[in-house]
């Protein structure tokens, strides 16, 4: 996976897995947190940005693995 991600990959990824499914950025490692994605998508500046819209908690065990962020 490249370290800069384009908006082509991100939908690619996406476009298979159900639809409701709810969407969570997994945050830092080293305190790994889970938290809800915003609403909003600006494009400043040729970049594409997605804010965050707060923690919702810890990152489950399984997630955490699943990044390999033991």
């Amino acid at each position: 996976m490249p370290q800069y991600l384009t908006v082509g990959h991100v939908l690619r990824q996406l476009q298979e897995l159900d639809p409701s499914l709810p969407v969570r950025l997994a945050i830092n490692p080293d305190f790994p947190f889970a938290h809800y994605v915003g609403a909003d998508v600006v494009v400043r500046d040729g970049t594409a940005f997605i804010a965050d819209d707060g923690q919702e908690g810890y990152l489950s065990a399984g997630a955490r693995d699943a990044l390999a962020w033991a």
